[in-house]
């Protein structure tokens, strides 16, 4: 009964780690089209200065992975979240573009050293029936943080287009601070880890013979669709609509609110019913409908409807992808964590990039190419589950 209290105590504080460094990146997207003024940058400087970030979170999330199986997940935690404090309070102290890069480049790496150790944490204080509450637990801290964030940003930015930065910053440290004292340690078994020592690219290579190899690729394809919506989204109704950067917040609470809602108390009924599987299939394809469908939309009210839409079903896929890959992984947690945030991190870092160049060439072209996207991912998952995994389809029976 003691361990099982303290397994929930640990999980409320990786919830509140994982909050923090979402709410952290939320708090800068409304600020965010206003800021790069100064450096006189735009569309293109900001889907490169996520690409940035993503591929920083590329490189190094399958290492932090595999150290955290092999050392332990608290260390690597603290260590992400004061790398990601510093590199926000840098960007905000930026003079220059190249500052900017190298800012966002320190907090993909900060970030590669949060998400996989979480995630495997997640899996270390569950147990597997639990697994998936425990998955939709921390992905509706991850949404509560991207929904607050950019309302505290847009209500931070009236005293300086800087201020947000130095916020999320002071938050990411001080939740450093609080895991050192509150986070129990973990005590992993390095004799069966001790293989797992390989380089980015034997990691990824592999990936390929895991059983859980095509979960990977639609976490990739996912968040490269998702990206286009992203990245694009603030500087698109600016532009269209001429959207004060409060308007923006209030599109992103709004559907972060609702995903924060569904994953507390609707996902975990949604996977006993019908299983992972089906969450992700269906919310794929609504997803694909909804980014189109907000090229057709004017007026405040429904832009922000089809955006929620498209914000619940994405917040509904991710957490479902997370936990199949981890009730596959067996004892192998942090590393398949690792390579989860690696292929994610792939996506992030094309998507942006690519959404970039599309928006400066027609900004509706980003919106198109990310449905295209979203439906292939739909139709990969259909038939790849159909052929070889129909099991998937049901609800899990263990």
């Amino acid at each position: 009964m003691t361990q099982q209290k303290s397994n929930k105590a640990a999980l409320y504080i990786l919830m509140f780690n994982m909050f923090i460094a979402m709410g952290s990146i939320g708090i800068i997207i409304p600020v965010m089209p206003e800021y790069l003024r100064i450096f006189g940058a735009a569309g293109q400087v900001l889907g490169m200065l996520i690409a940035t970030f993503a591929l920083a979170q590329f490189v190094f999330s399958p290492i932090a992975g595999n150290l955290s199986d092999l050392y332990g997940r608290k260390n690597l935690i603290i260590f992400g979240l004061i790398l990601t404090g510093l590199a926000q309070i840098g960007f905000g102290l930026s003079t220059d573009v190249w500052m900017l890069f190298l800012a966002r480049f320190l907090g993909g790496l900060g970030s590669a050293f949060v998400a996989p150790p979480i995630m495997a944490f997640v899996a270390d204080v569950t147990t597997y029936e639990e697994r998936g509450k425990g998955m939709s637990m921390l992905g509706a801290a991850m949404s509560f943080g991207f929904m607050i964030g950019p309302g505290i940003g847009g209500f931070l930015a009236k005293v300086s287009l800087h201020f947000p930065f130095f916020m999320a910053g002071a938050a990411a440290i001080l939740a450093s601070i609080l895991s050192y004292f509150l986070l129990p340690s973990t005590k992993p078994n390095t004799a069966q880890n001790r293989q797992k020592q390989d380089n980015l690219v034997k990691q990824m290579a592999r990936s390929v013979h895991m059983p859980y190899f095509v979960m990977l690729i639609i976490m990739m394809v996912f968040s490269f669709g998702i990206a286009n919506f992203q990245t694009t989204l603030s500087l698109f109704v600016t532009e269209k609509f001429n959207y004060s950067p409060g308007d923006i917040a209030t599109i992103l609470v709004v559907g972060g609110a609702f995903g924060v809602i569904v994953q507390m108390f609707i996902i975990t009924p949604l996977f006993k019913r019908f299983g992972e599987m089906k969450v992700v299939l269906v919310n794929l394809f609504i997803a694909s409908i909804a980014i189109f469908l907000i090229l057709f939309v004017s007026g405040f009210a429904l832009i922000l409807v089809v955006a929620t839409i498209f914000s619940t079903a994405t917040t509904l896929i991710r957490p479902a992808v997370n936990t199949l890959i981890s009730k596959l992984a067996e004892t192998e947690q942090g590393f398949a964590a690792g390579l989860n945030n690696a292929y994610m991190s792939l996506g992030n870092m094309i998507g942006p990039a690519l959404a970039g160049f599309l928006f400066d060439w027609n900004m509706n072209s980003p919106y198109i190419f990310g449905a295209i996207i979203l439906l292939a991912c739909f139709f990969l998952a259909l038939i790849w589950t159909l052929k070889k995994a129909p099991q998937l389809m049901q609800p899990d029976s263990h």
